[in-house]
């Protein structure tokens, strides 16, 4: 018997992605194990691996195809001794949707497959989006639209066991509601847009006493290109997910700005006599290894800066595990350095060649890059003295750091020049007063000043 390949849930927010590459063809034969596409997520791009052995007999979702909802056949798979050439696509293609439900997701960290297809997926890329509600929202659109005509009353309505169960507690008529799925199929969306007694709400409006209209904003043009040479690129899932995620930081968060000027000179001649002495370990350590682990103590120092902000709760964290901004083709990413304040400064240095090496090369796992509890990005290396970094949600904090440089600096009590950086906290202010910021700040300037503090 033929064995549909749906598409899967690869992360508890997923509702669509883009499959953006086959790795098979028709006609390939495929054993545990083989990876067989390649599913670009608003989370990530993962591996799409096959767990039966069979033969691919229809692919029935084009490589690059965008927006394929959940639980939607992509291909279907003949087994052990049955025909490939003998494979009906026809009812594998009509079938639709599954509703993913909360329940499916709750308690469950790594990626699941809630159509039991027996495919797994394996994280190949990240993306700095934090844990978000489950849920999807309402495509009244989609509705209105009328995207599949009512069915007679003897007629087989199609629609998923959720939007059944919607229609029933609602007391819909499902064959008089248009649904917007695969092939006319009835989801959640229709029947949450729908009146009781199956009317769309599109409809029931439409059918009502005309009102005069109310004055409506029009809806953003997309930006004028102006006539220049130019070449375009399709913006990824990825490239959207951080768009609108550091879009809805600046907007829901309230950033407050604290900044420091540090002396590295300390720091830096204890650097080159631990590299001395870790040469034969093959371990270099670098100026950010060292920053990284003066953030994380100095959190553990200041808990109140080392904060999540809920609706309804302040979460303080017992250990600091900093993220740490990593600029890869794909994207920024953040791995993180889990337990930065308790780790020794060469287990930073090794952990964290490690993490930006597989990050470049789209390699990291999901719990590899989410979560953290304070993150630090180093743009010294281009040159840059200063900056403002936009904070992480649902993180409290963001450390940017600047180029260090020589300067005039007050050093024992007298003018001299001295090798300084700036260093820069955006604070949430929702969840982190301005003196507990500022205090933080101080302990982070007095660990890189006086650097054998961090390793006490």
């Amino acid at each position: 018997m033929s064995i549909e390949i749906k598409m899967p849930a690869l992360s508890p927010t997923m509702e669509e992605g883009t499959l953006a590459k086959w790795l098979v063809k028709e006609g390939d034969s495929v054993s545990s194990g083989d990876i067989m596409a390649e599913i670009e997520t608003d989370k990530a791009t993962m591996e799409f691996e096959a767990v039966d052995e069979g033969v691919i007999a229809k692919i029935l979702v084009a490589e690059g195809t965008d927006n394929v909802k959940v639980g939607t056949v992509i291909a279907i798979l003949a087994e052990e001794g049955e025909d490939p050439a003998s494979v009906d696509a026809g009812g594998a293609a009509k079938a639709s949707t599954l509703e993913p439900t909360d329940s499916q997701f709750k308690g469950s960290p790594a990626p699941v497959d809630p159509n039991n297809t027996g495919s797994e997926a394996k994280p190949v890329e990240r993306t700095i989006e934090q844990a978000e509600d489950h849920g999807r929202p309402a495509d009244a659109g989609a509705a209105a639209s009328g995207s599949a005509a009512p069915r007679a009353s003897g007629d087989r309505v199609k629609a998923s066991p959720l939007a059944r169960r919607i229609a029933a507690e609602k007391g819909l008529e499902l064959s008089a509601v248009s649904g917007s799925g695969p092939n006319g199929r009835i989801v959640k969306a229709d029947v949450e847009s729908a009146k009781a007694g199956g009317q769309p709400a599109a409809a029931a409006a439409a059918s009502a006493p005309a009102e005069p209209a109310a004055a409506t904003a029009p809806a953003p043009r997309p930006a004028a290109i102006p006539d220049i040479p130019h070449e375009t690129a399709k913006l990824s899932n990825m490239r959207k997910t951080i768009a609108r995620r550091l879009t809805e930081s600046k907007q829901q968060v309230p950033h407050i700005y604290l900044t420091v000027d540090v002396q590295l000179d300390a720091l830096l001649k204890l650097r080159g006599e631990l590299n001395a002495s870790l040469e034969s370990r093959g371990v270099k350590l670098s100026v950010n290894d060292m920053l990284v682990k003066a953030l994380g103590v100095a959190l553990m120092a200041v808990p109140k800066c080392n904060v999540m902000f809920t609706p309804d709760q302040l979460v303080t964290f017992k250990r600091a595990d900093i993220s740490v901004a990593v600029s890869t083709p794909a994207g920024l990413i953040t791995p993180i350095v889990t337990e930065a304040d308790t780790r020794s400064l060469s287990s930073i240095s090794t952990t964290m060649k490690d993490l930006a090496s597989r990050a470049r090369d789209n390699k990291l796992k999901p719990e590899e890059f989410q979560g953290g509890t304070a993150s630090i990005s180093n743009m010294g290396m281009f040159g840059i003295k200063q900056f403002e970094a936009v904070i992480n949600p649902p993180q409290g904090m963001i450390l940017a750091v600047g180029a260090g440089e020589k300067r005039p600096y007050i050093v024992g009590g007298e003018l001299g020049v001295a090798t300084v950086m700036t260093a820069t906290g955006s604070f949430d202010h929702r969840a982190i007063d301005g003196a507990d910021g500022a205090e933080l700040m101080k302990v982070f300037k007095e660990l890189v000043e006086r650097p054998l503090g961090m390793l006490a």
